[in-house]
């Protein structure tokens, strides 16, 4: 809901000789962006306070016929107060309230030709994008995005790098799948050379600073930062020339009127980065649908420890079973189960997993001519005819959701189909989990529906290489504060027991913490039956009840890949869960006090196994962490 406040502020129909900066400020002035035009282009600087945060920064596009970025003047700048409440189904807080003064900064280029940027400074974050609003049935195309953001020269930087397009296993990259550099420059180039996938993490002088997108369209690609050595500043860059599906759009390209994503910026401490909801507090509002099938929760799921080899009827029975032993909603099958259970056989699956008031999910290859992964069911989904055929299928067989994997890039024509797939799996009642994937960029909350989607190193590629779980901790400490703020993330979390072929470097406890720091509508759970019967019954317990829909996330305290302490609440339940991502003990001082000395209990590492203890919430003032170490309470 919008509300004007005053329509204009004033013509400003002004020679660059004397045109003067002009100042948007956030509703509370903590915020503040100054806009000028110098040299016929459209420039920008950010301050927290009286801090600068981002220096002289570039605005502007690049069309095919059409140049926005030289020679532009500001018209008029117009503004309202923005309000929205929405509620969430999942994630980290269910009702949202967002309040910001909206700018929209009215733009002429030198033929003439209109575009408008639109400014939204809240409190914890400023957003903008671009508009371009005059009506137009020909096909216009964005051929460069010139924004950047220039940070300081000592700002330090969290970045995980943009792999290489068609290279990885099967060429299934780009899937979001790096390890961040941590604490680098701003200025530094990855060693694969494409620059850095969103959300991008910075520090300058004494504030966080994290960069993403939401509100990503079918009409527009997804975007990535890279480090533009004329500019000497990070910039927005489109996706490589192989991102795109055979014949369809790379590049942006649509007719008008038309807008980008926001460009969206979390400024403020640590606490502000964590709690952040610009991701959807931006996107595009929930469709219109019924939501009364969607059920967030915990999934067993047998292929993360024992592969394909375990993806058969016998296997996927006793999954359900462990579900259902374990009051989890779900049991996901995974790849190959056309041919190696059939269609006949998961109906038959699923009626038994009914029986256990279990519902069953089932994968997919996104397949098509640009994957050339064996596993199946594939070229299933790639046509809207063949798709709506096949989720008419799963309806009559009783299936609740599908898991779909290895998808070809961020391109226009991918990010569509990302989109096709959604609103027919909305018009058939299932769950989507999107693997191999992009960042959702918001889309949780535009299609209630999509419940979690991978674009992460997770708990796969621990089993895969000894130095994915050596880096475990310290990168499962840089989530919350990175990759898991904005957007669900398909982790897949917890071993408590072991891990085939592979010395794992966490303990228990950290283990037993992921669930619940992670942020993920359907949490797939990596332990297996074997290894939960190994664990003490107080552990077992505390594992059937645990939430995905948080009503409210708080912050304790943490630093990105080190160590992280935080507290959700579900009703009237709180628990504060808290892992350390460094080879060393510490001692971490924490504040409870709001939970006003509620009485619970306290899990912690012991030898190789669990402690757990009764405690009240006042009691608690520090957490002593073992080396990759981790606790849960609940209160």
């Amino acid at each position: 809901m919008k509300k004007s406040l005053y329509l204009l502020i004033g013509l400003l129909i002004l020679s660059c000789s004397h045109k003067k900066s002009e100042y948007l400020s956030s509703p509370d002035n903590s915020l503040s962006v100054e806009v000028n035009t110098k040299e016929n282009h459209l420039y920008y600087r950010v301050f927290k306070h009286d801090s600068l945060v981002l220096d002289t920064s570039s605005l502007g596009i690049l069309q095919e016929n059409a140049d926005f970025y030289n020679g532009l003047k500001i018209l008029n700048i117009a503004t309202e107060e923005y309000t929205d409440s929405y509620t969430m189904l999942q994630g980290k807080q269910k009702k949202i309230d967002y309040h910001a003064n909206q700018y929209t900064i009215a733009l002429e280029n030198e033929n003439n030709q209109k575009m408008n940027v639109v400014f939204n400074l809240s409190n914890d974050g400023i957003a903008f994008k671009y508009v371009f609003p005059e009506s137009s049935s020909k096909l216009k195309k964005i051929v460069d995005e010139k924004t950047t953001f220039n940070f300081t020269a000592n700002t330090k930087s969290w970045l995980q790098p943009m792999s290489k397009a068609k290279t990885g296993w099967q060429s299934t990259n780009p899937s979001y799948e790096e390890h961040y550099q941590m604490g680098v420059p701003v200025n530094i180039t990855s060693e694969i050379g494409e620059g850095w996938v969103f959300p991008a993490l910075f520090k300058a002088e004494n504030t966080w600073v994290l960069v993403s997108e939401t509100g990503l369209k079918n009409n527009y690609c997804a975007s990535h930062l890279k480090y533009n050595e004329e500019a000497q500043s990070l910039k927005i860059t489109f996706p490589q020339s192989e991102e795109a599906l055979p014949n369809g759009a790379l590049n942006p390209e649509s007719t008008t009127p038309w807008e980008t994503p926001w460009r969206i910026l979390a400024i403020g401490d640590l606490k502000t980065i964590t709690e952040s909801t610009l991701g959807t507090d931006l996107a595009e509002k929930a469709i219109d649908m019924d939501t009364s099938f969607i059920k967030g929760g915990f999934s067993s799921w047998s292929w993360v420890l024992l592969k394909d080899d375990f993806t058969n009827y016998e296997t996927s029975k006793k999954f359900i079973e462990y579900a259902a032993d374990m009051n989890w909603p779900y049991c996901l099958i995974d790849a190959d189960w056309d041919r190696k259970i059939g269609y006949d056989r998961m109906k038959e699956l699923v009626d038994y997993a009914k029986t256990k008031d279990v519902k069953v999910l089932v994968w997919y290859n996104s397949a098509g001519s640009w994957n050339t992964t064996p596993y199946t069911p594939r070229d299933k989904l790639v046509t809207a005819e063949n798709r709506v055929s096949e989720f008419k299928k799963l309806n009559e067989i009783g299936v609740s959701g599908v898991k779909i994997d290895f998808f070809g890039g961020d391109g226009q024509s991918v990010i569509a189909y990302y989109h096709d797939i959604l609103q027919d799996a909305t018009k058939h009642k299932l769950l989507v989990n999107f693997h191999g994937a992009t960042l959702p960029r918001g889309w949780q909350r535009t299609y209630p529906n999509l419940l979690t989607v991978e674009a992460i190193k997770g708990e796969e590629f621990i089993t895969f290489e000894q130095e994915n779980a050596d880096k475990q901790a310290s990168h499962s400490a840089l989530l919350p504060f990175t990759r898991n703020v904005f957007d669900p993330m398909d982790f897949t979390p917890m071993v408590l027991d072991s891990i085939p072929n592979i010395t794992r470097k966490t303990t228990p406890a950290f283990e037993l913490a992921l669930p619940i720091l992670f942020l993920s509508g359907i949490q797939h759970i990596a332990e297996i039956p074997e290894g939960m019967n190994k664990q003490p019954d107080y552990v077992v317990d505390y594992l059937k009840d645990i939430p995905v829909n948080w009503d409210e996330s708080r912050f304790i305290t943490g630093y990105p890949g080190k160590d992280v302490v935080m507290a959700r609440r579900f009703n009237d339940i709180w628990f504060v869960i808290g892992i350390n991502g460094e080879n060393k003990k510490k001692e971490i001082t924490i504040d409870l006090s709001f939970l006003k000395n509620k009485k619970g209990f306290f899990i912690t590492d012991s030898g190789a196994g669990f402690s757990k203890q009764d405690i009240e919430s006042d009691s608690i003032t520090s957490i002593t962490l073992q080396p990759h170490g981790g606790f849960v309470m609940k209160f």
